[in-house]
């Protein structure tokens, strides 16, 4: 290799210690390792954060990304061109970056101008249609690409079509120990004279320590000094969605199997020094993994290459390790099995000997310099493969050919409105009017937004969103009459209700709010009490006769028909309340006037919304095709001689044959209009609709009539209204939640265009 092509500036992108995670620990090592080798080059590491805050970084991390946050992305990609990097190594895992199957990432690779090696930590031979799209667009955008076993390499080539010349099959790397007898260590672990086996990473379910622990009696009938080791902290993301409950049942297991006085669980995330003693202390490694589509094994390849016997269930890694006589390979899920494979190692110590030298000799190949000297190679290759590519001038980097930059979320002031009741409705100023109290619209619209800014991530730090969303479908909950079906809408300061039910339109807005909660929300609480509310309130809508009702209802059934598709009572109120629009649409409907009413009011978008959502889903090309022409209408007459979004104004509407009122230009107006367009252009995947989302959504932070903006950037609130005079200065629920709304839907949008695969289907 030519001195001219030895990569200097070396990035490694992926997970980084102090976050606790095999992706983390595995970025740490390599990048040291590299370092450690070519040391004439410059190693630095981005590291992916799964929390707001952070971690405290060493000084090898020169930048973050937040793992859901879009543009974070594409400012890594800047970071990397500025500093003229010569290579970029990923490590890419599904789970470890944000969008759909990790579709963020792309973001970055359609942006950086340097050479891509990937190493990928899985390859799944059947991915589902996310999974598939994500990984054949990161095929084409890497230089080359890093599997750790030769399974890996042959799916790539049988299932991506990849040529096994762009594949480099590189060890898992592991540190140096020296070949030591395991009682060397037992004796500060408390354990002399025991028969240790070991299973060590993240704790999980899919470890399959159960079938470990239901192994043990019989061992423990031949062996009784034997003592099963488990080491390792929760799995975080476990750890936060169901706390220690797997723990607990594996306690409870070994309890009810008597073996508790063979179990040792040492829950915690071990140092590599920690870790080196451990394994030296073990005789026999167990990894009873219930999935075979693991491609690579950290945990495995560490105690491997310490020349230590392995009893292992067949995942793909493990057969190529173990194969010719190296371990023991057992049946998946079969207790049975395993306690057979311990015993006949610990009956026979001349062969256990003869697999832990073989182990270990192979194991030498595995060491972080051997491997570091494999990467480098592999960077070589790319750098070769590339050839002389210039890197990205200036001028590609217009306005036209970068998506634009959202505002950054500020949930200030929808944090002042609220307590522990719900939001309040209107503000003096940036200040929350107690005398008007709550209502159930706001707190419908809150709650979406809550649903909304979880599912994309956008989550300041200081926020907690699952507390804001706990309070809102709770004032929901209180709302809803279930005697009657009907959810009331106004509550005063001192929470009481003040009539027997809402209007029309408050109980549409409350069913939309319950159908999102239902198909969108990941708390489990939340969703089975907003399905609950959704069907208790939804047969109360057929004898409504408000259109907006309907068509709120009819974006709420959408959302809950994400999680709940089979259900006939709601498929028919979908098929009755889409007639129904359908019917004042040919009653009311003029070459000069395509409408649906003889008046132009307020929230009218949705009706064009609705509709187009039950012509892609029911399916009903009838629906859609009126939603999609009444919406190009409504955009049309919406659209001021500068170009900018003009609502039509509350100050008189706009009757049919009538003057249109100008102002007050109302904030749900331009959100509901960022909503159809965005539904539009999934329907047609007609980018103009885009564009009109966006210039709808330009009218909050001052394209419009008066060139003000609506959006306080300072409190985070929004103005109630643009007047023919100014912006009012009060800063109510309604206006503040549009437009954090169609913020929301904005940051989604991106991540659509970004990776143009539906989330859910319908």
């Amino acid at each position: 290799m030519s001195e001219s092509r030895h990569p200097r500036r070396i990035a490694f992108l992926g997970d980084y210690l102090p976050r606790l995670c095999g992706i983390a620990t595995f970025t740490h090592d390599l990048c040291n390792a590299v370092a450690d080798v070519a040391r004439d080059s410059t190693c630095f590491v981005g590291a992916v954060n799964d929390r707001p805050a952070g971690y405290q970084y060493p000084p090898m991390v020169q930048f973050e990304l937040q793992e859901k946050e879009l543009d974070s992305y594409r400012r890594a990609a800047d970071f990397l061109n500025f500093r003229n990097t010569d290579v970029l190594c990923v490590q890419h895992e599904f789970g470890i970056y944000g969008g759909h199957a990790g579709s963020h990432l792309l973001a970055l690779l359609r942006e950086v101008r340097m050479p891509v090696v990937a190493t990928l930590h899985t390859v799944l031979r059947n991915p589902n249609p996310a999974q598939r799209k994500v990984m054949e667009e990161l095929v084409e955008r890497c230089d080359r690409l890093v599997v750790m076993a030769k399974k890996g390499a042959e799916i790539l080539e049988e299932s991506f079509g990849v040529p096994a010349a762009k594949v480099d099959i590189i060890n898992h790397g592991i540190p140096d120990v020296e070949f030591v007898n395991s009682s060397f260590y037992k004796k500060q672990f408390g354990v002399e004279g025991r028969q240790v086996l070991l299973t060590f990473g993240l704790i999980g379910p899919g470890k399959g320590i159960e079938n470990a622990i239901e192994a043990l009696p019989e061992i423990v009938k031949r062996h009784p000094n034997v003592v099963y080791l488990i080491l390792g902290a929760t799995h975080p993301n476990l750890l936060a969605n169901e706390g220690e409950r797997y723990r607990l049942s594996l306690n409870r297991l070994a309890d009810r199997l008597g073996v508790k006085e063979h179990v040792i669980f040492h829950n915690r995330f071990v140092s590599l020094d920690d870790l080196k003693e451990f394994i030296g202390a073990t005789d026999i490694y167990l990894t009873p993994y219930l999935n075979e589509e693991q491609v690579t094994s950290g945990t495995l390849a560490y105690v491997f290459g310490a020349g230590k016997a392995v009893v292992s269930t067949p995942y793909w890694h493990a057969k190529e390790l173990l194969d010719e006589g190296r371990g023991v390979l057992v049946p998946f899920r079969d207790p049975g099995a395993i306690a057979k494979g311990v015993c006949d190692l610990l009956d026979d110590d001349t062969r256990m000997e003869k697999i832990r030298h073989e182990a270990y000799a192979l194991g030498r190949e595995m060491i972080w310099p051997a491997v570091a000297n494999r990467y480098i190679e592999s960077f070589e290759k790319a750098c070769s493969d590339r050839k002389a590519s210039p890197r990205a001038a200036f001028a590609e980097w217009t306005l036209h050919s970068r998506p634009h930059a959202l505002p950054p979320r500020k949930l200030d002031h929808i944090v002042r409105m609220s307590d522990g009741t719900g939001i309040f409705q209107h503000a003096i100023f940036n200040v929350p009017n107690f005398h008007e109290g709550y209502c159930t619209d706001d707190n419908a619209r809150a709650f979406i937004l809550c649903c909304l800014l979880d599912e994309c991530g956008d989550q300041p730090p200081s926020v907690s969103l699952n507390k804001l969303a706990t309070n809102y479908v709770a004032f929901l909950a209180a709302g809803l009459d279930y005697e009657i079906g009907r959810f009331r809408n106004f509550m005063s300061h001192g929470r009481k209700w003040l009539e027997e039910f809402g209007s029309e339109d408050s109980h549409g807005r409350a069913l939309w709010a319950a159908g999102t909660g239902a198909g969108r929300s990941r708390d489990e609480g939340h969703s089975r009490l907003s399905a609950q509310l959704f069907e208790r309130g939804l047969a109360s809508v057929t004898d409504f006769t408000s259109p907006r009702a309907w068509a709120f209802t009819l974006l709420g059934i959408h959302e809950y028909l994400r999680r709940f598709p089979g259900g006939e009572t709601t498929n028919a109120v979908r098929t009755s309340l889409t007639d129904k629009l359908i019917g004042c649409w040919k009653n009311t409907s003029t070459e000069n006037w395509p409408w649906f009413e003889a008046e132009l009011t307020y929230d009218n978008a949705r009706l064009s919304q609705a509709l187009i959502l039950s012509g892609q889903w029911m399916p009903n090309s009838e629906a859609l095709e009126i939603g999609l022409s009444s919406l190009r209408w409504l955009a049309s007459i919406q659209t001021a001689q500068s170009g900018c979004f003009r609502p039509i104004g509350s100050n008189g509407f706009y009757e049919r044959d009538g003057a249109r009122a100008d102002f007050d230009q109302q904030p749900v107006e331009a959100q509901a209009m960022v909503s159809a367009s965005h539904e539009a252009f999934r329907a047609t995947r007609d980018e103009t609709w885009n564009e009109e989302a966006k210039r709808a959504f330009e009218w909050f932070l001052g394209r419009n009539d008066l060139n003000l903006p609506i959006y306080d950037f300072a409190t985070g609130g929004c103005g109630d209204g643009l007047h023919s005079d100014g912006v009012s200065e009060n800063q109510g629920a309604e206006s503040t939640l549009a437009y954090h709304l169609a913020l929301a839907e904005m940051n989604l949008m991106q991540q659509l265009i970004t990776f143009p695969y539906p989330s859910i289907s319908r």
